[in-house]
């Protein structure tokens, strides 16, 4: 265990961040699966692409995934969708 204030402090912020780090992923994962499985049967994945995009949108608006991962996530959905 650290003995310096500022080091226990950063110990409590990054298990914080990580905590909500892996849950938004958790989420995200989720979406994007449900796309890829709707997309294999020919369902809805229109309206599920939709929410999956927002999920990326909002996990790299927190800082969660980088933009660019984020947008290249997104731009295979999209692509996968498309060409169903």
């Amino acid at each position: 265990m650290a003995n310096i204030k500022s080091a226990q402090k950063r110990i409590r912020v990054t298990a914080k961040r990580q905590k909500r780090n892996t849950h938004v992923k958790s989420l995200t994962k989720t979406a994007i699966k449900k796309v890829v499985a709707a997309a294999g049967k020919g369902a809805d994945a229109q309206a599920l692409l939709v929410q999956a995009v927002a999920a990326i949108d909002k996990a790299a608006s927190k800082g969660v995934y980088h933009k660019n991962t984020a947008a290249r996530k997104k731009s295979r959905l999209t692509k996968m969708v498309n060409k169903m």
